[in-house]
């Protein structure tokens, strides 16, 4: 087997997804693959689909002996480098996406060696996914800091979000661990990533997931609130999974404001920061707490709107009850996809991509 060309083959099958995987000019995306896989994982997951197929319907498309292969796609699943679940005719399994996807999955293996040939490809290559649009990700306020005369749909609401699962789950912020293995440690908390279910007790098993209760779950969003962390979840309306609370010192999509110098890496909220200012007496907490420079300090906050992106962490801290989210303008408010499959089609849209070769 040509080791290599294994991993070339798989690179390209995730380059070829919606959510994209780009080269770079000295192999760091290979070197990466290698860290996860070995040479025959990754040349069957190059042959997988996003559509989850059992191993009697992988071996009639690819060859092979059905219970060989399902031993291999049940370990690379048990690891997190392939999806798993229920398929038509069994027990299905297909390929992750790398982000969101499998190195999220390796939050409670990740070492030194995989966090820096992450960082490795973060810094060459990365930046060119996170310009792609529609983003991956997109900013849901904190609740209590809409205005309670406002509007706020289901999928615009971290609340909602949690309290329509039947499954909840934590589990460590791979970003904040992979900061911290290569030597530069985040202060914001690290068991704030938030998983969910429609299915009661999806969790109670997992050996990524941390099974917690609902109550546990809204207290987890709220310590996330007050540490200043952006509730972000999946760019889509309909089955929100995961809630990340992130920070533009750690987090993979935010750092692109921080390290990369791009502004459009997460699609912003519905709402914009709006300052009372008969109440602001410019003590400038909340310009401190603010992670997208958005406000400044003069007279009165001030308020960039182009910069805002309607996360509503600075909010909270004002002493003054000064500052609280309102609905943009209809024109600018980019209403999200409906679904995971509408993302995915626009995407692949606009990257140029036929998606019907990954289904």
């Amino acid at each position: 087997m040509n080791e290599e060309k294994s991993y070339q083959d798989l690179a390209e099958r995730l380059d070829a997804l919606p959510n994209a995987f780009p080269s770079t000019e000295d192999g760091a995306e290979l070197r990466l693959l290698a860290k996860l896989f070995t040479p025959e994982e990754a040349a069957l997951a190059a042959q997988l689909r996003l559509t989850l197929e059992t191993p009697k319907q992988l071996a009639a498309r690819i060859g092979g002996e059905p219970r060989a292969l399902r031993k291999q796609l049940k370990e690379m699943a048990r690891r997190g480098l392939i999806s798993a679940g229920r398929a038509k005719g069994g027990l299905g399994y297909g390929l992750l996406p790398f982000v969101v996807g499998i190195y999220e999955m390796q939050a409670s293996t990740i070492d030194a060696e995989l966090a820096q040939l992450f960082e490795d490809y973060y810094r060459q290559a990365f930046g060119q996914a996170l310009t792609m649009q529609p983003p991956v990700h997109r900013v849901v306020p904190v609740n209590e800091s809409v205005r309670v005369d406002m509007e706020v749909r289901p999928f615009e609401s971290a609340i909602d979000i949690v309290t329509q699962a039947k499954a909840w789950g934590l589990l460590d912020c791979i970003c904040r661990k992979q900061k911290a293995l290569i030597g530069e440690p985040c202060e914001h908390p690290l068991d704030v990533c938030m998983a969910f279910s429609q299915v009661q007790g999806a969790f109670d098993h997992s050996p990524f997931v941390r099974a917690v209760t609902r109550q546990e779950a809204m207290d987890t969003l709220r310590r996330a609130a007050e540490a200043g962390l952006v509730h972000s979840v999946s760019n889509n309306q309909q089955g929100l999974w995961y809630i990340c609370n992130c920070c533009t010192c750690a987090c993979g999509v935010l750092r692109g404001i921080a390290d990369l110098g791009m502004s459009n890496v997460v699609a912003r909220s519905a709402f914009v920061n709006q300052v009372d200012k008969e109440l602001c007496v410019a003590c400038g907490l909340c310009v401190e707490r603010c992670q997208f420079d958005a406000l400044t300090l003069e007279d009165v906050v001030q308020v960039n709107g182009m910069r805002c992106v309607g996360c509503g962490v600075c909010v909270p801290v004002c002493p003054e009850e000064a500052l609280s989210l309102v609905r943009r303008p209809a024109e600018e408010i980019l209403t999200p996809p409906l679904t995971k499959a509408d993302w995915q089609t626009e995407r692949a849209a606009a990257r140029g991509l036929d998606l019907a070769k990954v289904l």
